[in-house]
């Protein structure tokens, strides 16, 4: 295989990683989001549900 050939593999290679680690940053960013909202809304439930 010739060199040229081998780096522009290997550029796409690192890009396609690159793409792939940013979505998944996203997406776990997210359900990080997510799973916060949930707590915030159990413990609003929680405070409401207690006699004062």
């Amino acid at each position: 295989m010739r060199p040229r050939t081998k780096m522009r593999k290997l550029a796409i290679l690192l890009v396609a990683a690159a793409a792939l680690t940013t979505a998944a940053c996203n997406t776990i960013a997210g359900a990080g989001k997510d799973v916060s909202a949930t707590g915030a809304a159990v413990t609003d439930t929680a405070h409401d549900a207690t006699p004062h």
